[in-house]
């Protein structure tokens, strides 16, 4: 491998020093655990394409194991991770954040139950939702509340970025609650609230902590600096702008209020296709000596992911530009190969396989061995992802066989059923290896192990 880049993260010189003695063993164990969970749900949304349609509601729960499970779940975990160790601040209570992350957990998988088998009964719509919005509010606790002990530059643009995002899935899971607990005034307004909801949840939440923790992951897995980029700030302030003025102007059946937020999002789509495109150029391809397939993977999915996110968004976008807030300017069906499979599953696939030997339990030689078993099979699972995207996306137009969706599903859960495979060899290895005692790491001379960096303890080195 090319020698890591100490410049990932400014110089932050006596703040560097004064955060040295700031404890993160508990946090990133905690970190760690949360992304295990989200690799579950990832399993689970892989698994459930095999069900017949019938049961799996079409592409609903798939895509919901994707979201609400696998993504929100990440996020729980990882998002306050990011802001204390990219801020040099101590994190919050070990409780608060095991809090957050189970009841968003728990949360989304009680609200899918209750949306398939208990639709109308108001008790276990509370229980589900009220379970999610309050690990929500938890996370904006861990996430917000060391910024004030921070000792390190605050990144203003990416805290706020994901303060808005907790807030609209907050909104968007309240107005999910409501329908699926039986409320008559939000069932009969469903064909406006589920535009907006999907909108929040979709774009405002998922795709905003997406695109703006891109704007230090990417950088870091591709081995360039991270930096301001015009383009990275576009894309996070226009889906910030945006993803609320969509879901507001549907809301209120507004159609210049939802045509503003389109453009505002499909500015932000070309804004992470320029920042995709202007990492990769600033990256360093082929200079990695080892682990191959685990650089491979990340970095290709990074890529590949950034490009079909600024697909979707530009093809969601397009479509609100054109007919306002009517109903029919939102289809989930279109949406699925470039958003979902193509953009959030597998930059979420792409992040996990880069941050669990980086952030995880074990020692060097241990976590050498994690990339290996990450990095199997790399080029299968990208061409998996991607083709399955492509096809389950050509699948979508009215014109299209049905046989090219369905070949797309196909390849869609054998390139998630590998990301599972590789990820829980993985998290087996350090299972097995917790009973060991550890081994030496010789690379630095006398085996003696060395005290992280802060960049290196957020998975922010090479």
């Amino acid at each position: 491998m090319a020698p890591p880049f100490r410049g990932a993260l400014p110089i932050l010189g006596q703040a560097a020093q004064a955060g040295v003695g700031i404890a993160r063993s508990s946090d990133r164990r905690i970190a760690f655990g949360g992304l295990a969970v989200a690799a579950l749900y990832l399993a689970l949304a892989a698994a459930s394409l095999l069900l017949p349609p019938a049961i799996r509601l079409g592409t609903w729960l798939p895509a919901h194991l994707a979201l609400a499970g696998a993504a929100a779940t990440a996020i729980a975990a990882i998002l306050p991770f990011f802001t204390a160790a990219l801020a040099v601040a101590q994190p919050v209570r070990p409780a608060i954040r095991i809090g957050g992350i189970a009841l968003v957990a728990i949360g989304a998988l009680s609200a899918m139950t209750a949306y398939g088998h208990a639709a109308g009964q108001a008790l276990p719509a509370a229980l589900a939702g009220g379970s999610f919005i309050t690990g929500v509010g938890l996370v904006a606790v861990a996430a917000l509340g060391p910024l004030r002990r921070s000792l390190g530059p605050r990144r203003a643009l990416v805290e706020r970025a994901y303060a808005l995002a907790l807030i609209n899935v907050a909104v968007g899971a309240t107005i999910a609650t409501f329908l699926v607990g039986g409320n008559a005034a939000v069932a009969g307004a469903w064909a406006w609230l589920k535009p907006a909801h999907a909108w929040l949840n979709l774009v405002g939440f998922v795709g905003l902590v997406i695109v703006a923790s891109l704007l230090h992951l990417a950088p870091t897995v591709a081995g360039t600096r991270m930096r301001p980029r015009r383009s990275g700030q576009l894309a996070v302030i226009g889906l910030a702008v945006g993803a609320p003025l969509v879901a507001a102007g549907y809301a209120l059946r507004l159609d210049l209020l939802a045509q503003a937020g389109a453009a505002a999002v499909l500015a932000a789509g070309h804004g992470v296709l320029l920042h995709a495109i202007v990492v990769a150029r600033d990256g360093t391809p082929g200079r990695w000596t080892t682990d191959p397939g685990w650089h491979r993977l990340t970095s290709g999915a990074l890529l590949a992911g950034q490009l079909w996110l600024a697909t979707g968004l530009l093809m969601a976008a397009a479509r609100v530009l054109g007919v306002g807030a009517a109903p029919t300017g939102w289809s989930l069906a279109p949406l699925i190969g470039p958003l979902v499979i193509g953009g959030i599953a597998q930059i979420l696939a792409g992040a996990m396989t880069h941050l669990l030997p980086a952030i995880g339990p074990g020692d060097p030689v241990r976590h050498a061995e994690q990339r290996r078993l990450l990095g199997g099979a790399a080029t299968v699972r990208l061409v998996a992802l991607n083709a399955g995207a492509a096809l389950v996306t050509l699948g979508s137009w009215p014109a299209a066989a049905t046989f090219v969706g369905t070949m797309g599903g196909t390849l869609t859960g054998v390139g998630l059923a590998s990301a599972a495979i590789g990820i829980g060899s993985s998290l087996a290895l350090l299972a097995v290896g917790a009973a060991l005692p550890p081994a030496r790491d010789t690379a630095g001379g006398g085996g003696a192990a060395r005290k992280p960096s802060v960049a290196r303890e957020a998975g922010f080195e090479a």
